[in-house]
């Protein structure tokens, strides 16, 4: 009995909801953009951003 190993691996397709290196990326895009938006909110107001919000 011969024990063999395939040789390549199937292409599979992305999937679309959990864990993948799309949903990553685009988690990663949409904090960097918010982290840049607290930061001007913070620069032209003059606040932080709770007491911007009003919970401070």
């Amino acid at each position: 009995m011969t024990d063999t190993q395939p040789t390549t691996q199937p292409k599979l397709p992305e999937p679309k909801f959990g864990f993948n290196e799309y949903a990553e990326r685009l988690n990663g895009r949409a904090a960097m953009i918010g982290f840049v938006l607290v930061i001007l909110i913070e620069y032209l107001s003059g606040q932080g951003l709770l007491t911007w919000l009003g919970l401070q």
